[in-house]
């Protein structure tokens, strides 16, 4: 299968990921300077990285010292290889400490927004940056000298070679953070290196994307039928629509209407893929079979586990019509991908993706979003255009309103749930925040009640919990501040229209430590 991008027309940067959430940050930061990039271990060999024809290495950020046991390193020979090296924070002092530098237990670490002061020329500063300028640190050890035969090029007041290179090795190090926002001009130093110190061509564009992939998906299929579960989800109608740009009538996209949707978005799919986008389109309505599947049942992975199965039972007999069909499309990500190929990374939910298809299903995998993130996809799909409405819809989980009602999935407890989310959404659109919030949705605690009084009669209703985060990835989220003004009104429609609810309370979890759902 061929989810690569072809390097003969895209320059490949591999990040290094020393074990924090920075590496995928830095790749995403990578792709908007129009470079692709790929993320990889720190226990990759030399050879293995000189097999991949970088034009670049980039070195992440990391939660550990260079000096603790255990602390995760390079292989040295990768030094050797003549490919531009750039290291950030933890990737920085790793240089500095494998080159023989000095990275020193200060006693003072520097952490937020820091005052650095940049001496002399580079590369990574050009000649358009201030000399004073705000950064954004996260270290408690120092880089206090540089490798011998490496230039001093900015100071803090705790870091005296807060940045350093080698301009004959084309190695370059910065203690601070330029890939976050805090260190505004970060990304132009991160360009700077990209373009200027590594000769990378900046032709990873949505165009280019769509284009290498349509060619990917011809010479993959062939002639052969194709067939895609539409989910509802941005990532499967992203990857129905590139794949249908490539094969037209050669794919048929397959919908299981579980009854878990959020309102009206069942009949949204449907029309915008079989009347507006023309891909033929079959629509297996099976929520009464998916609620039947569920009664009795109340443990979120236990649910998660039904909601799947049951999925693939009705997915198995529209696909049997289809017996010539030999590829199956799946909207996967790349931090799909990072996650599940990561050896150490904790389970942190099933029916996800990548590795949930039954052993006896036969077909060969078509992902052509593999090796894209989250804004990437949405930006591909603007390019085919796909109505705003499905390209900007928010992450939903596969198991869909089954896993945001704590407790036993009932139809009337899903379309309690369905009006009260609606709501939500429709409130949180007309206050303009759309874009800002990366998800924002109803939970229904269904098994809980509480005693409220509405006129002179007491009630005993359910609580809703509204859940709104703002993220770049899903990988962290915040809970997202939302106008009390806002708050009041939720509340207040919610109570209001929506009976058998009496009361609604607002999350205040970030992740971590809590997941961006409740189940």
């Amino acid at each position: 299968m061929n989810t690569q991008p072809d390097t003969d027309q895209f320059d490949t940067v591999l990040v290094v990921d020393f074990g924090a959430q920075y590496a995928q940050l830095i790749a995403r930061r990578v792709r908007e300077a129009h470079v692709y990039s790929e993320i990889v271990p720190h226990t990759i060999s030399a050879a293995e990285v000189a097999a991949h024809q970088p034009a670049a290495i980039i070195f992440s950020g990391g939660p550990k010292s260079v000096h603790v046991d255990g602390a995760p390193s390079i292989d040295p020979d990768v030094y050797d290889l003549g490919v531009p090296i750039f290291g950030i924070c933890y990737g920085a002092q790793l240089i500095a400490h494998q080159l023989g530098g000095e990275v020193s237990k200060t006693g003072k670490g520097e952490y937020g927004r820091t005052d650095l002061a940049l001496s002399g020329e580079s590369a990574l500063f050009g000649h358009d940056q201030p000399e004073s300028q705000v950064v954004w640190m996260s270290h408690f050890d120092s880089i206090t000298r540089a490798p011998d035969g490496f230039a001093v090029t900015a100071a803090t007041p705790e870091t005296p070679a807060a940045a350093f290179e080698s301009v004959e090795r084309r190695i370059y190090g910065l203690q601070y953070h330029p890939e976050v926002g805090h260190t505004p001009h970060g990304q132009e130093q991160l360009k700077h290196f990209l373009h200027d110190v590594a000769d990378c061509r900046p032709t990873w564009t949505m165009t280019s994307i769509i284009e290498t992939q349509v060619e990917a998906i011809r010479k993959q299929v062939g002639a052969e039928r194709v067939i895609c579960g539409l989910s509802g989800g941005v990532d499967s109608a992203v990857a129905a629509a590139l794949v249908h740009k490539a094969v037209g009538p050669q794919l048929t996209c397959v919908y299981v209407d579980t009854g878990l949707m959020r309102k009206g978005e069942s009949d949204q799919v449907v029309d915008t893929f079989q009347r507006h986008q023309g891909i033929e389109l079959i629509h297996v309505r099976a929520a009464d079979r998916f609620f039947e599947r569920l009664v009795g049942i109340t443990d979120p992975e236990d649910k998660r586990k039904a909601i799947g199965e049951r999925f693939i039972r009705e997915f198995e007999p529209a696909a049997a019509g289809l017996s010539d069909a030999k590829f199956l499309v799946q909207g996967t990500l790349y931090p799909d991908v990072i996650e599940s190929g990561t050896p150490d990374a904790a389970k942190i939910k099933s029916h996800h993706n990548v590795g949930g298809l039954p052993d006896d299903m036969e077909f060969e995998l078509v992902e052509p979003l593999r090796t894209l993130f989250k804004d990437e996809v949405r930006r591909v799909g603007e390019e085919l255009g796909l109505p705003e409405e499905i390209v900007w819809r928010q992450p939903f989980p596969g198991p869909g309103l089954g896993v945001r009602i704590i407790g036993e999935v009932t139809p009337e407890r899903a379309d309690l749930l369905r009006e009260a989310d609606a709501i939500v959404r429709e409130e949180i659109h007309k206050a303009g925040l759309d874009r800002e919030i990366w998800q924002v949705f109803a939970v229904l605690l269904a098994d809980v009640r509480s005693v409220g009084v509405m006129g002179d009669e007491r009630t005993y209703g359910h609580p809703v919990i509204i859940r709104a985060v703002t993220s770049d990835d899903a990988m962290t989220a915040d809970w997202a501040r939302l106008p009390y003004e806002l708050l009041e009104k939720l509340s207040s429609r919610i109570i209001n229209e929506v009976p058998g609810i009496n009361r609604v309370a607002y999350d205040v979890t970030s992740k971590p430590p809590g997941t961006i759902e409740w189940e």
